[in-house]
């Protein structure tokens, strides 16, 4: 018989619970690369731009044959322009001319990058279509010149337009919300069965008011029933996702990147029939500004005390803490690293408590990332700000000593190329729809296709319910092409060494997932233990880099 060490060697094993993963979502025609690119798409046609012609400005240079009177053909002619996002970075342009003389103008295309396009010919119809991909995203005017080639005179028009992706702005790790105290609450009582709360976030501790996504961690504590909670931007409706699974009586920790609301704040329901306390901790949020681009890497390992990888052979002292080297690690870049984005797995640990990421060369904040019981091993992806130093630390707040696990998965930087579309909430798939469950030491593979946009990876949160025995999943790139698995010719790719939760029998699990799209736009979910166990994937936005 094989042991429950070797079930979930990558960490260890998890204590027995049980929960209730979100409904399936009502639209069951589509399948999730679908759902993707229907989300994508939406997410980028709301950085549309217009300039009507009566806008246009004609000069007309001293000296000319219409300054001396001459009839030119500029003096009937206008200029407009839409504009439309079609990436988190790209913007489409059509512009018209609106002259009984065509055939004497040249158009010029100035972006407000400092990069131009022209058509290279006079113009022979009234519309011009162009496409062009700035380098960082945030506020661009664009100005388009027609140009009487008779006369010179010139009729221009401008936009200004504010491209659909955001870049990460990394946050000391900060409590917004903590129901038990009040902390950002209308008063310090837990939410209701069914009810709702809201977290403050932009205008809030120094975020600015307009972000578009913020990066918290929440944990659901002192639930008095089995359930779930969703997070999902204020004035929307309620998705059908779920964020954080949580049991009676246990400290349950997700991170999420929920879209924030048009007034700034996010909503956070929980969906059980008993009451819960919620606490949320920021650690950065995402702006339609230049600041830090994401960089998706293959999963790597980059500590594990058990064997001393990354640091000290053994387990975390209680109340003990210890630096990590970040910067130039595995594949990382040595400077300019801004935040990094991990899996972060306690395993073995001697008694309750609780771990904390933060900045190198920092105070420890009163946040918590990952919450664990005596024995139990867990999971909880980390979004954490780098210090100077290129470091960061890891405290064990617990008085017990625990093992801890350090994944890999990204990194944001100024000179990250990926930009974040945030997008509404959606159930990409569900196995329990298809009475489908990933057999052991099996997968599942989605598709992250998206025609015209180039994604580099997706925010997912993966969920694990029906679990029939102990495991834990991977979520890694696929090096298969769709072709392959369309001809079946597909080879069954090897998991990396890494993890992204942790299970036992019958309990239900849920972790966000910023997965690689890797070369092939394929992500594989890879239950690494011997029983079946159903699978829910969420999206919760792509990073993408046009």
């Amino acid at each position: 018989m094989i042991s429950a060490a070797v079930v979930a060697a990558a960490v260890g094993l998890v204590v027995p619970g049980a929960a209730h993963a979100a409904e399936p979502a009502a639209n069951h025609t589509q399948d999730g690369g679908e759902k993707l690119a229907a989300a994508v798409e939406e997410a980028t046609r709301t950085a549309t731009f217009s300039s009507p012609p009566e806008r246009s400005v004609r000069t007309t240079p001293a000296g000319s044959s219409a300054a001396k009177g001459a009839p030119a053909a500029a003096a009937d002619h206008y200029v407009g322009l839409v504009t439309t996002g079609s990436g988190a970075r790209t913007m489409d342009l059509s512009t018209w001319v609106a002259s009984e003389k065509l055939d004497v103008f040249t158009v010029t295309v100035d972006w407000g990058d400092g990069q131009t396009a022209t058509p290279g010919f006079s113009l022979t119809e009234e519309f011009l279509r162009f496409k062009h991909t700035y380098a960082k995203v945030g506020t661009h005017r664009i100005t388009v010149t027609a140009t009487d080639s008779l006369t010179k005179t010139t009729v221009t028009n401008s936009v200004d337009v504010v491209l659909a992706g955001s870049d990460f702005t990394p946050h000391a790790p900060t409590r917004l919300l903590d129901t038990r105290d009040g902390t950002g609450a209308p008063s310090a009582q837990p939410v209701a069965p069914y009810g709702t709360t809201r977290v403050k976030v932009g205008g809030n501790s120094g975020i600015p008011a307009g972000v578009t996504a913020v990066a918290l961690n929440i944990t659901a504590t002192g639930a008095t029933a089995d359930g779930h909670m969703a997070a999902y931007a204020s004035g929307t409706e309620q998705p059908t996702t779920s964020n954080v699974n949580f049991t009676a009586g246990r400290s349950v920790p997700n991170l999420a990147i929920v879209p924030v609301g048009a007034d700034g704040y996010v909503e956070l329901v929980n969906r059980s029939p008993g009451s819960v306390n919620l606490v949320a901790d920021v650690t950065g949020y995402f702006a339609r500004a230049a600041s830090s681009g994401y960089t998706p890497m293959d999963p790597f390992r980059l500590v594990d005390t058990r064997d001393g990888q990354g640091t000290a052979r053994g387990q975390v002292a209680g109340q003990g803490s210890f630096g990590v080297q970040v910067a130039g690690q595995g594949g990382l870049p040595a400077t300019g690293i801004t935040a990094v984005a991990l899996n972060v797995t306690i395993t073995a640990p001697k008694d309750s408590g609780h771990l904390t990421v933060f900045p190198g060369g920092q105070q420890a904040p009163i946040t918590s990332n990952v919450n664990f019981t005596a024995g139990q091993t867990v999971a909880n992806s980390v979004i954490v700000p780098v210090g100077p130093d290129g470091r960061i630390t890891v405290r064990n707040g617990s008085w017990s000593p625990t093992d801890v696990v350090v994944d890999v998965t990204g990194y944001y930087s100024a000179d990250g190329k990926a930009a974040y579309l945030p997008v509404e909430p959606d159930r990409l798939h569900d196995s329990r729809k298809y009475h489908w469950p990933v057999d052991g030491q099996d997968y599942r593979w989605q598709t992250l296709f998206k025609p015209d946009v180039t994604l580099a990876g997706a925010v997912m949160n993966a969920t694990v319910t029906n679990t029939e025995g102990s495991g834990h999943l991977t979520v890694a790139p696929d090096p298969n092409t769709r072709e392959q698995y369309g001809q079946s010719k597909a080879v069954k790719p090897t998991p990396p060494n890494s993890s992204n939760l942790n299970w036992t029998k019958g309990e239900t699990v849920s972790n966000l997932v910023q997965a690689s799209a890797g070369k092939n736009d394929i992500v594989d979910f890879w239950n690494r233990g011997w029983e079946r166990t159903d699978l829910v994937i969420d999206l919760f936005g792509v990073y993408a880099k046009n």
